[in-house]
């Protein structure tokens, strides 16, 4: 029905599906209202929180066909306050608004030119109470409002938010431009994580703080232990040397003392071997992240694959939550 609405679960200390609790808006509860014993089977029922979320979607569907619609025709002023607002800010600005007029979509580019939007979804009693803004961030935005308030000082809040986060999504543009990231495969501007190829199944997962992007991001290397040893005492031992006037990459480069496979020499499949058990690349989303150590083999494969295919020999033992057994390639 293209209806929006927020929910939140909240999982106990056991994370435990069926003893979740679901907060949602008095709106959602009261379609949801006459289904409440549906949910907690299916909360009992589910085996993780997508498939939940799946029949989430259905009983809603169902709920809000046996609903009457719950639309409260708006008063008059908030249609003129609105037109007005939207008339001050220009409408070149605008990139949508719904026929309802309850929610707007807002354009800008920050001084680097990206493009960034917000969608803005307005309650009834505006300009009281603030509209909601969701935005493609990896910080929170919060928007200081009062009842005069209008959609502009919205706008100039959110231009003033992009530019404090410029130098954080310069870091990230150029390490997408220029090494081949391996995830995600297509960032939003709200991921602070890239994993990046250094060479034959070696890569480097980095999460970068936004508040200060020029600053040593946690590093973590995937590979086999001969590749990747290395890389972790260089970066222990020029830890000294970060300079934070330098882009993030080209102290990477210093401190790993490594150039990164170039997207303008080289494809992707020349680093990005598919796994060695079930001959894909991509796998629910992951990719090949456990190495064969053996110097001569060096084969990848999917953790999930790797875990079930060691789980059917009767060779390989278990301790705790880390199972040992032979490469299903090499045998060592």
């Amino acid at each position: 029905k293209g209806r929006d609405f927020h929910i939140r679960i909240l999982l106990p200390v056991d994370l435990q599906l069926k003893n979740a609790r679901i907060e949602c808006s008095w709106r959602l509860k009261k379609i949801l209202h006459g289904y409440r014993h549906i949910l907690k089977q299916r909360l009992h029922s589910c085996p993780d929180l997508v498939s939940f979320m799946v029949e989430l979607k259905t009983v809603l569907e169902i709920a809000l066909k046996n609903t009457q619609d719950l639309h409260i025709p708006r008063p008059p002023e908030y249609y003129s306050c609105l037109i007005r607002d939207l008339e001050m800010l220009g409408w070149n600005r605008v990139a949508f608004v719904d026929t309802g007029l309850t929610t707007v979509k807002l354009k800008a580019e920050d001084s680097s030119g990206r493009q960034h939007p917000i969608t803005l979804k307005l309650k009834a009693k505006y300009p009281t109470e603030p509209p909601d803004c969701l935005v493609d961030f990896p910080v929170p935005f919060a928007v200081s409002w009062m009842p005069q308030n209008s959609l502009i000082d919205i706008y100039n809040q959110f231009l003033a938010a992009l530019e404090l986060l410029k130098e954080f999504w310069d870091a990230l543009d150029e390490i997408d431009e220029k090494t081949w990231v391996l995830e995600p495969e297509n960032p939003t501007r709200s991921a602070t994580t890239r994993r990046i190829a250094i060479g034959n199944n070696v890569s480097v997962n980095i999460e970068v703080d936004p508040h200060h992007p020029n600053m040593l991001p946690e590093c973590y290397f995937l590979g086999a232990d001969h590749e990747v040893n290395p890389l972790r005492t260089k970066l222990n031992n020029n830890m000294h040397s970060w300079d934070p006037k330098m882009s993030l990459l080209q102290n990477l480069r210093e401190l790993l003392e490594i150039d990164f496979p170039s997207r303008a020499v080289l494809e992707k499949s020349d680093f990005a071997k598919d796994c060695g058990i079930c001959y894909a690349y991509r796998l629910d989303g992951s990719t090949p992240d456990q190495v064969c150590d053996d110097p001569r083999c060096g084969q990848p494969f999917h953790q999930a694959c790797l875990y079930e295919w060691l789980q059917g020999l009767p060779t390989s033992r278990q301790s705790f939550n880390v199972i040992f057994g032979e490469c299903p390639y090499c045998n060592k």
